[in-house]
């Protein structure tokens, strides 16, 4: 879906305290510089419009967050309604005591970001399928993405993976074992299989497809 560009995104993004400008600098940092907190860091790569992640946020206070996104106007509606639901929630729009960042760029630099076990939970969410085999090593379940978060997770870190594309999810149950992961919990009806269901946040794109009557798939992998 196209994203009809906003004007004067850019430059908001790049003065928004809740937008980390320069993420290299803070690999091994986060907890101690970003959120000052021991609390575990979850990080969502790709979260568009960033519902899930906000809601989670909400939910969770005892949980750091950051929110991966690489499209500026995408980002810039994320914050701008993040802000907005704070002080729907008597709080100020201030990153200070805020468990949740974000972080605009591709998911190609994960490793320069963070450094080894710095990431306690992954989320993939409705990631772009890149159906053409030319393209499989961009899918964010590739052997190349897989190596990135085997090196940033924890040892008992998690990867949570959902999707309503059934290719991409076949392709994802291949590889990662292949990768060296292990599959703890698989559905092929999330929404019909109470226990993975139970807790489930939906994102915005899981909404659409589900009231479509769209199976979604999910997985979570540990090593």
């Amino acid at each position: 879906m196209r994203i009809r560009h906003v004007k004067g995104a850019e430059e908001a993004v790049a003065a928004d305290p809740f937008v980390i400008q320069n993420p290299a600098e803070h690999a091994g940092k986060w907890k101690t510089e970003i959120f000052k907190s021991k609390a575990p860091l979850y990080l969502e790569v790709g979260m568009g419009m960033g519902s899930f992640i906000r809601r989670l946020s909400f939910l969770h206070p005892e949980i750091s967050y950051l929110g991966f996104e690489i499209n500026t106007t995408v980002l810039y509606k994320a914050m701008r309604r993040y802000e907005a639901e704070l002080e729907e929630a008597g709080r100020k729009a201030d990153p200070e005591g805020s468990n949740l960042r974000f972080i605009r760029s591709d998911a190609r630099f994960l490793g320069e970001y963070f450094s080894e076990k710095e990431v306690d939970r992954i989320y993939l969410n409705f990631s772009d399928p890149w159906p053409k085999d030319k393209n499989a090593n961009k899918r964010l379940t590739s052997p190349q993405f897989l190596k990135l978060y085997d090196r940033i997770l924890q040892p008992d870190g998690v990867i949570e993976f959902k999707t309503d594309n059934r290719g991409l999810f076949d392709y994802s149950v291949e590889t990662l074992p292949a990768g060296g992961w292990k599959i703890l919990q698989i559905t092929y009806d999330l929404h019909r299989d109470p226990e993975m269901n139970e807790g489930n946040v939906m994102t915005e794109y899981e909404a659409k497809f589900s009231a479509k009557g769209n199976p979604i798939f999910k997985l979570i992998a540990g090593r």
